[in-house]
């Protein structure tokens, strides 16, 4: 089946600017957070970024690595608007194109099946239209009826994170959603998942039903095991959403200097340096709270 782990730095040399990259998970759960903050170490810019956004978009937004957003929200969940995506929304800072949660999901139906686009009746009669005057609707050929024509949202490459993995790339989820994981995957060229751990093919279905590998290795082009790699988003039921990091993290980016200090705390190390950063962020906030 072939061995297709790799290193977050070797993930890193995939990614070229310019790229259309669709990132998966939904607002701030499973995130491939790991590959995000590889990204960051990079020079790599003028991405086209494909997603259901949460702080991936905000971290991207706030390092100028962004051309443009395709989305169908941008929210840190338990926070209503990540304050990076809201900053540069206002000063129409990136060019987006914002759809419908169902148009969304029938652009990426479409470039899984390697069309141009799918009929759909999500956004009929609504401004998402009237924003996205590049779409347009088709009759039916068999009624009178009226759809939209939703454009594939073709992806050069897509990130994804998972609980487990094999090797080979066959990915498996054991929370509670899938988050269209799986069509992220199938709408790339090429597809990257990071995961909690990698694991021996038989021990999948150890941990969950065959349904719940979600994505088969023919999508996958990588594999790196990056324990916590979704934090401070959740990975169910390996670990909830950090929430006291990602409060941290969303008054950061309201304050240029605080913004500052947190990306020299946090984002300017590799991978086990923010780790270790974050580990030492809550070993201060608890003695804060015990000398209360």
């Amino acid at each position: 089946m072939g061995d297709k782990a790799m290193s977050l730095e070797d993930f890193a040399g995939t990614v070229e600017s310019g790229m259309t990259v669709g990132i998966g998970g939904w607002g701030s759960r499973r995130k491939p957070m790991a590959l995000v903050r590889e990204l960051l170490r990079t020079d790599v810019r003028d991405l086209t970024v494909v997603t259901f956004g949460g702080p991936d978009v905000g971290l991207l937004c706030a390092a100028g690595r962004v051309r443009k957003l395709v989305y169908g929200f941008v929210s840190l969940d338990s926070i209503a608007l990540d304050p990076h995506f809201q900053a540069v929304r206002e000063r129409g800072a990136v060019e987006t194109a914002e759809y419908d949660e169902g148009m969304f999901v029938t652009g990426l139906r479409a470039a899984a099946n390697r069309l141009d686009f799918l009929p759909t009746r999500a956004g009929l009669g609504s401004d998402v239209l009237t924003m996205n005057p590049d779409l347009v609707t088709i009759a039916s050929p068999f009624s009178d009826d009226e759809y939209v024509a939703m454009r594939a949202l073709r992806l050069d490459v897509a990130l994804v994170h998972v609980n487990r993995a094999d090797a080979a790339g066959n990915a498996q989820y054991l929370g509670p959603d899938p988050y269209f994981d799986d069509l992220f995957a199938m709408a790339a060229d090429r597809c990257f998942v990071s995961t909690e751990r990698i694991v021996g093919p038989g021990e999948l279905l150890d941990a969950g039903p065959a349904q719940s590998v979600l994505i088969s290795r023919l999508f996958v082009d990588g594999v790196i095991e990056a324990p916590r790699g979704a934090h401070f988003t959740s990975c169910e039921p390996d670990y909830a959403r950090d929430e006291a990091f990602q409060a941290h993290y969303a008054a950061a980016a309201r304050d240029t200097d605080s913004w500052e200090l947190f990306r020299k705390t946090f984002l300017d190390g590799d991978e086990q340096a923010y780790h270790a950063a974050v580990a030492d962020f809550h070993a201060r906030r608890d003695g804060q709270e015990e000398g209360r």
